[in-house]
């Protein structure tokens, strides 16, 4: 430091004189206040006063990248769009279902299971795939054998989303199953057994949403959307469960980018 600098400074650490011992080491530990705070002062006057950072270029040849999609839904096919009113008439819907699961939602959940029903731990991924998608969705096993058509496999085909089930998950558990879900839509098709589960998962998230669903809703309707842009048979049972799925998304939960405009 260049002489009378110190004195341009102001001293964060004001060091007046004292009587420190003759012996007074800086490397060593310090025994007294005095001796810490002259201690860091000689520490400070030994800083350079412009630091230059050693920048490894080879680590900047590979630029990150980071995939943020702010673009809304694509249109529906020509001929599938659905009516304002068709919108409306699903909102309201909606919006009884979810009051009539809050209203009655202390007696499902009082209700008992059935012994063959263990529903998943939150963090269980992979179970709660099998759960709600069935052992025949989720291993892509393309028709049930005829010794299997005698019965109902839950195991198999999944539970619904009953109202004694649904009931007894919490928030956190709805936010994580329906990420779980997503998840595998992302690479998958759409199938009823997702489609019932989704309904169900968004009618018990609570409003105003938690950032990580306001997010997760969003991609799901992205998605939904993707897959009735590429729907090739038009196969208008799907293509409305679909478009259901992103009327609710965007009217119910006010991701009004993401709507339908009817033409």
């Amino acid at each position: 430091m260049e002489p009378g600098m110190e004195e341009l400074m102001p001293r964060l650490l004001p060091v007046g004189d004292c009587d420190l011992a003759e012996d007074f080491d800086p490397t060593v530990p310090p025994r007294t206040p005095q001796e810490y705070l002259k201690r860091v002062q000689i520490e400070a006057a030994r800083c350079p006063d412009v630091v230059v950072a050693q920048i490894d270029p080879r680590k900047l040849k590979k630029k990150p990248t980071v995939n943020i999609s702010i673009s809304g839904c694509q249109p529906a096919p020509e001929g599938y769009s659905p009516t304002l009113k068709w919108q409306q008439q699903q909102v309201a819907n909606f919006s009884a279902v979810r009051q009539s699961l809050n209203k009655h939602r202390n007696h499902w959940r009082s209700q008992h299971l059935d012994s063959n029903v263990t529903m998943p731990k939150s963090e269980d991924e992979e179970g709660w795939k099998k759960f709600c998608l069935g052992e025949r969705v989720y291993s892509e096993i393309d028709a049930l054998s005829d010794n299997e058509n005698l019965g109902i496999d839950y195991l198999k085909v999944g539970f619904p989303p009953l109202l004694s089930i649904v009931s007894r998950m919490n928030q956190a558990t709805v936010t994580s199953v329906l990420e779980y879900l997503i998840s595998w839509f992302g690479e998958k098709k759409f199938t009823p057994e997702l489609g019932r589960w989704l309904y169900a998962l968004l009618a018990c998230l609570e409003k105003p949403l938690l950032p990580e669903a306001h997010s997760l809703i969003r991609q799901l309707a992205r998605r939904c959307s993707e897959v009735r842009a590429l729907e090739e048979s038009k196969n208008e049972e799907q293509i409305s469960a679909l478009n259901l799925i992103i009327c609710l998304v965007s009217r119910y939960f006010d991701q009004r980018d993401l709507a339908d405009e009817p033409s």
